[in-house]
C-alpha cells in the first residue's frame, strides 16, 4: 500500500512534520534532497514553506511543480523520541 500524507506543517529550516493516514508521524528534514531543476528553487525558504498536501496524490507539492513521492517521505520520517 502506498503511504498517504494526511497532514503536514512547517517546523523550521527545511524540516516538515508529517502525519500519514496510518497514524505514522514525525519530522522529515529535506535539506539534502533539494537538488535538480525542480528542487533547487526550494532552497529559498520562502518558496519551500509554500508546500501543500495534494488532495488526490496525498503527498507534498509546491507551486513550482515539485513533488516528493509519499513512499520516500514515509521512509524519511524521524519519529520523535
Amino acid at each position: 500500500m502506498i503511504p498517504r500524507v494526511a497532514e503536514a506543517y512547517y517546523v523550521q529550516d527545511f524540516i516538515i512534520h508529517l502525519r500519514f493516514t496510518d497514524g505514522m508521524e514525525g519530522d522529515v528534514d529535506l535539506q539534502h534532497e533539494l537538488y535538480g531543476e525542480l528542487f533547487e528553487p526550494l532552497k529559498d525558504r520562502a518558496l519551500f514553506r509554500q508546500f501543500s498536501v495534494h488532495p488526490e496524490f496525498h503527498t507534498l507539492v509546491w507551486p513550482n511543480g515539485a513533488d516528493i513521492a509519499p513512499e520516500f517521505l514515509y521512509e524519511k520520517v524521524q519519529v520523535p523520541a
